[in-house]
């Protein structure tokens, strides 16, 4: 006689879903148990989880700030703008005309190459249609449209129609597969530390204190918590977001990225009180 094949990993999950959820937190309690039973790895949930928030996540959530926006001004010359291009290292540049609430469309850094083969370059004849959409509106909703326009960056517009921030499609899908690696990641772990040419340093969150106070000559505290993140989440007593700043023990530490989840990256300079060495 055969022996009874074992159930599929749907049909566990199947058998796992019976009865069927009536609530979401329901969902989550019986994908919880899923994890707990070994049907789910640890970065399915967690994707599965992301999923789920997007359609609770307003913009105005995770948008880059207008105060920490790369932007050009079309009244400046190529020769102006590109070292400062170079240096931020995006794909993506809004440029404006007159004030920084009058975006007139999107640079991509790549059409910056024909600046140095087209005698005719005009930075004008280069600019991509920009998008506007409001702080409220819903990451499961901007996903589909940028999918559907293929475009990858959107400007945020406040009440009052003034520039609050940007958000693009990676902001968005790090809400579902958590942090993807761009311009502020470092591939090596001896560069979780880059200083900058104004004297602040970018600092990966998961960089642990010992080596932070090794490269820093400094002296956080190291009993209750292994990385920086740890301990600047604790000081502040919630999850900050990108932009919110706190100063202890001779720093200023700014939220430089994070999302709904946890901080990926931290702007860090030294107080007056504790010159650079």
């Amino acid at each position: 006689m055969d022996e009874p094949s074992k159930p599929s990993w749907f049909e566990r999950l199947g058998a796992l879903l019976s009865p069927e959820p009536e609530t979401r937190d329901e969902l989550l309690d019986i994908l919880q148990g899923a994890y707990q039973h070994n049907l789910l790895d640890a970065d399915a949930l967690a994707m599965i989880e992301g999923v789920l928030q997007v359609s609770e996540i307003q913009v105005r959530d995770i948008m880059i700030p207008r105060a920490q926006m790369d932007m050009i001004d079309i009244d400046d010359t190529p020769d102006e703008f590109i070292p400062s291009a170079i240096e931020a290292a995006h794909s993506r540049f809004p440029v404006f005309d007159k004030n920084k609430d009058d975006i007139i469309g999107i640079l991509l850094a790549k059409d910056l190459l024909r600046y140095y083969t087209e005698p005719s370059f005009h930075v004008r004849e280069m600019l991509r249609p920009a998008v506007f959409i409001p702080e409220s509106k819903r990451l499961n909703v901007l996903l589909k449209e940028f999918r559907a326009s293929r475009n990858h960056m959107a400007i945020v517009v406040d009440e009052y129609g003034g520039v609050a921030g940007l958000v693009t499609i990676e902001d968005v899908l790090e809400q579902i597969v958590g942090d993807i690696e761009d311009e502020y990641d470092f591939d090596d772990a001896e560069d979780s530390i880059i200083p900058d040419k104004f004297g602040k340093f970018r600092v990966k969150a998961t960089t642990e204190i010992a080596d932070f106070n090794a490269f820093m000559q400094s002296k956080l505290d190291e009993t209750d918590f292994d990385t920086i993140a740890g301990l600047v989440i604790n000081r502040f007593g919630h999850l900050p977001k990108r932009g919110e700043a706190i100063a202890f023990d001779g720093f200023k530490f700014e939220i430089l990225r994070a999302d709904s989840r946890r901080v990926h990256m931290l702007l860090i300079e030294k107080s007056a009180q504790q010159p650079l060495l």
